[in-house]
């Protein structure tokens, strides 16, 4: 596991019966947030036969027949094992919006590379990338492929997943609604998700942090960063007023699931929106997508990115099972 949301949709997988009996879960080593997430589940009943291992500096490479669980199906690493070694099973947790592109890319034209989008990459990567689609394609038709999401996969590309012999199943995050809630919560009426569209150099800086501005002048806002974001950026977002930045590293899904109906949360479009309406949904706690305006947006970001960015936005959160 290379993310924190991978860590936990893994458990989740586990808790949903689709890895089988016993698991490992391996974090890769030298990442804060998988220590901190890691922490945080040890906290909590993990389900029966799931066992947190010390986190690794390498890839575990799969033995023969075993299921192989993942999150990044764009990294190089991971698409190298697929061609490398012979998992018995592949199981794809999610690892943000990415789950969504690779469905899209799986059910597209034979031989279209596994590639992030914006990547510019060169021929060998390009390679590695079209034969690891061909590998993936090949384990769904022998029914050896299965993805595991919360996000709300459009019933034409879930259809053409599953016409193509891989098993798409949705949650609801079972799991972590079944553990009993730890810590207190933010204060705070309005909560903000951090991003990393600064960072990415897809969002203007300065319109993003006149619009945080404007919040704290609102009234007191708990901001919970992005992973990625900038430690400069941080900074000079705990100095705006009426904002209080909390430490961040374990999943939103974790750290929010206790917020109280009188709060809500903001957030520019992001894979956690979706998951956080579904967590809290129960609650009567407001999850808001904040629409990014077009004067926000860089050359960087060009339309098929936004369009892909924003597709989850407003969309509604019924989880219909698998």
């Amino acid at each position: 596991m290379e993310s924190p949301l991978q860590m936990l949709c893994a458990v989740e997988a586990h808790h949903a019966g689709l890895l089988g009996a016993r698991s490992h879960l391996v974090p890769r080593a030298k990442l804060r947030p998988l220590a901190v997430t890691g922490r945080e589940l040890g906290r909590l009943t993990l389900p029966r036969g799931l066992e947190l291992t010390a986190a690794r500096p390498d890839m575990p490479r799969p033995r023969r027949g075993e299921t192989w669980v993942v999150g990044d199906a764009f990294s190089g690493k991971v698409q190298f094992r697929w061609l490398t070694a012979l998992p018995g099973r592949i199981v794809i947790v999610d690892d943000g919006l990415a789950t969504i592109r690779l469905l899209e890319l799986l059910t597209g034209r034979l031989g279209t590379p596994l590639l992030r989008a914006r990547a510019k990459v060169g021929r060998l990567r390009t390679a590695l990338g079209a034969a690891a689609g061909l590998r993936l394609r090949a384990a769904a038709r022998s029914g050896r492929l299965s993805i595991f999401t919360a996000l709300p996969v459009p019933p034409d590309l879930a259809k053409a997943v599953r016409a193509g012999g891989a098993e798409l199943v949705t949650h609801d995050f079972a799991w972590l609604r079944s553990q009993p809630l730890r810590g207190p919560r933010p204060e705070e009426r309005t909560v903000v998700l951090g991003t990393s569209l600064v960072r990415n150099g897809l969002i203007h800086r300065d319109r993003y942090f006149t619009w945080l501005a404007g919040l704290g002048s609102a009234g007191p806002v708990a901001y919970f960063p992005h992973r990625r974001e900038d430690p400069d950026d941080l900074a000079r977002v705990g100095e705006q007023p009426g904002i209080t930045v909390y430490d961040g590293g374990t999943p939103a899904e974790m750290t929010l699931r206790g917020l109280a109906a009188e709060q809500r949360v903001l957030s520019l479009p992001s894979t956690a929106v979706t998951s956080l309406r579904v967590l809290l949904s129960a609650r009567g706690v407001a999850v808001e997508t904040v629409d990014v305006p077009d004067e926000w947006w860089t050359a960087e970001a060009v339309p098929s990115l936004r369009s892909h960015l924003s597709r989850f936005a407003h969309h509604d959160t019924g989880v219909t099972g698998s």
